[in-house]
């Protein structure tokens, strides 16, 4: 089918094949070199082959430095030596068992993987917007992907077409919906109003990696959320303006082909009834929660201080959003009829568990990896002497901590995994910044923006290529550089609003979460 047939005004951001700008050119070349990439897994095994060499070279060398926080010198220690080889081989199992973020994310994958295997995930979106008046539309679509990155999978997958059709029926255009619902996904990562499985996974690495610096610190999953709250409204009415402004004039009238059936994602009686069924018994539960933590002397709340912070509350956050998340979801189940036993609520648990095999063989390798950078001490020693060397440097402060996410960005275009990533940059990063005087929570967060802002255009996020998928549907000649350039421009706004307001926070000295400041 001819572009023609689709578009009564053709669009400019589809450029010839023959004739690519050096924009698409470089886009090109990010997918190529990308794609030659070993897959993560066989990254790791690299990295911990590099430490284990460095090891050797720096043990053997004498490399070493003097920790400035007690002036004690640490030296490097040798892996590849006999009593290094019996501790990797002695403590392998513990390395596994041990890591922070394995337990946490399994424990709340139960509860998101069991919301979304009974449709509660779907129904929920398809129902908030399609109820929604025609002008909220768009900031809703916005709105409920920016919070349903929560659940990053079911919201990837189901919100963009759901929003595409949702355009389709009020005469808008399609992919203007779709760009709109991923990039508030996949590009507002790090905002949210409630706190989400990657807060528990990150907040997981951030906490192994400031042990090579201090191993009293202790991290938690909420120690961005001030932040990540004013950011959720912030990316709102930019992401509003550039698909108004922006995306939707460039893409141009659309026509509908024939063979597009349009029609309205409506709810069945069961998904209503399900529905009301995992609303209820989400009033309940939250009724419960707050019961437990708001009043004074509750039982969630610090015994001798009264207040949230270092309280049984954050230190039950993960069960909570485990319950948060399973309770409604069984009740949806039921009312709707897709559970009917409890044979299938094992069934849909299993299910539900069955995806995180790949995650489990990732934390393995993850786990030597991060104890082997510990065991061995360059981390402390890099973070020592790229303290020292920025200090002397003079290029210090704001300067670097936006080219810092400008830099982790840039990764993010190769490797797209946010923990992943993490893994890899924060024990470099997170004991360096920690040298200079600012909190881990602080640098997770320079990270988690830097980690957000080009996830829209990234060819290497696995959901881009059901996205192209979706987008095929409503423009069968719809290829990838249309597709990016109807996403780029979300990427280069988010970049610049993110690093204002991350540097209003900076300059005002705001909290990052509670209990968490942006200096130690």
């Amino acid at each position: 089918m001819a572009r023609s047939a689709l578009k009564a005004v053709p669009s400019p951001n589809s450029p010839d094949p023959g004739n690519k700008n050096i924009f698409y050119k470089a886009l090109d070349w990010v997918e190529k070199n990308g794609n030659k990439l070993p897959d993560v897994l066989t990254l790791f095994v690299i990295i911990t082959a590099v430490i284990l060499l460095g090891s050797l070279i720096a043990g053997v060398a004498g490399w070493s430095a003097v920790n400035p926080a007690n002036n004690e010198e640490i030296t490097a220690v040798n892996l590849l030596n006999e009593e290094g080889i019996i501790r990797m081989l002695s403590e392998l199992v513990s390395n596994f068992v041990n890591f922070p973020p394995l337990g946490l994310v399994l424990v709340v994958m139960l509860g998101v993987g069991l919301a979304e295997s009974t449709g509660l995930i779907s129904a929920f979106m398809r129902r908030v917007v399609l109820a929604s008046p025609k002008a909220l539309i768009l900031p809703i679509i916005i709105f409920i992907g920016i919070v349903g990155n929560a659940a990053a999978d079911a919201a990837l997958i189901v919100l963009p077409p759901v929003a595409a059709m949702v355009f389709l029926t009020l005469g808008r255009h399609p992919i203007a919906g779709l760009a709109a619902a991923y990039a508030a996904v996949a590009g507002g990562f790090s905002a949210n109003i409630i706190i989400s499985m990657l807060d528990v996974m990150l907040a997981g690495f951030t906490e192994s990696a400031a042990h090579l610096q201090d191993k009293t610190y202790t991290a938690n999953p909420a120690m961005n959320y001030y932040f990540m709250l004013a950011s959720t409204f912030v990316l709102l009415p930019v992401a509003v303006w550039v698909t108004t402004k922006i995306v939707e004039p460039r893409l141009g009238e659309y026509q509908v082909p024939e063979d597009l059936e349009v029609k309205k994602q409506a709810l069945t009686s069961e998904e209503k009834r399900g529905l009301k069924w995992a609303t209820i018994s989400l009033f309940i539960y939250t009724t419960i929660i707050l019961l437990v933590t708001v009043p004074k002397g509750a039982m969630l709340r610090h015994a001798k201080t009264g207040e949230l912070i270092d309280s049984p509350f954050m230190d039950s956050l993960v069960p909570i959003m485990l319950l948060f998340f399973m309770i409604p979801a069984m009740a949806y189940g039921f009312g709707s009829k897709v559970l009917k036993n409890d044979k299938d609520v094992a069934e849909h648990l299993t299910k539900a568990m069955s995806g995180m095999g790949y995650y489990i063989v990732l934390a393995f390798i993850a786990a030597q990896m991060i104890a082997y950078f510990s065991w061995s001490n360059l981390g402390s020693i890099i973070a020592i002497t790229g303290a020292d060397f920025l200090k002397e440097s003079g290029f210090t402060g704001l300067p670097l901590l936006i080219a810092f996410i400008l830099f982790t960005a840039l990764v993010n275009l190769l490797i797209a995994s946010s923990s992943a990533k993490w893994a890899i940059l924060g024990p470099v990063f997170v004991p360096m910044f920690m040298a200079l005087d600012y909190s881990p929570a602080f640098t997770q967060m320079a990270y988690r923006i830097g980690d957000s802002i080009t996830n829209t255009i990234t060819p290497m996020l696995a959901y881009f290529a059901i996205l192209l998928t979706f987008a095929k549907k409503f423009d069968k000649s719809m290829g990838m550089g249309t597709l990016i350039s109807s996403l780029l421009p979300y990427t280069i706004a988010y970049t610049i609003f993110w690093c204002l307001l991350f540097t209003v926070w900076y300059v005002l000295g705001l909290p990052l979460g509670p209990g968490e400041y942006i200096k130690m």
